[in-house]
């Protein structure tokens, strides 16, 4: 399978991603690009949207980046900085980059920004590679 096709099996199989709107915009190998709208269910008693949605959006980011090879890999340390508040009515999309590969783990920078493509959240997630494909998962 190409890295979109994988990535997309993964969509398919993740009703979490599927619940938060996630489309996949651009893949290629160790690396994605994906949006999300932002809805009425994520927003907090401060109008604003849920820490978590970000998390989980670049969480997602990170997923389908670490796994479009077939490679199953699994989060191992994630850690984010919120630089804007999100709201009602906002586009993010989420860009996950590699920076650093080894035989058993991969550290990727994702950058989620808005439809107005004003930075949200900077993101990194190392990731601990588990030797099975994803598909055999």
């Amino acid at each position: 399978m190409t890295p979109l096709e994988t990535a997309q099996y993964m969509l398919n199989k993740d009703e979490f991603s599927k619940w938060m709107g996630i489309k996949l915009i651009e893949v290629r190998e160790k690396y994605c690009l994906i949006e999300m709208p932002v809805k009425e269910e994520m927003i907090n008693g401060l109008k604003t949207v849920h820490g978590g949605i970000t998390f989980s959006l670049a969480d997602s980011a990170l997923a389908f980046s670490s796994n479009n090879t077939n490679d199953a890999s699994v989060a191992l340390n994630c850690m984010i900085s919120f630089t804007k508040a999100v709201r009602l009515g906002d586009t993010l999309t989420a860009e996950s980059i590699l920076i650093a590969d080894t035989k058993k783990t991969a550290v990727y920078d994702i950058t989620v920004t808005n439809q107005h493509k004003v930075m949200v959240a900077t993101f990194r997630g190392t990731v601990y590679k588990i030797d099975k494909k994803v598909t055999d998962l």
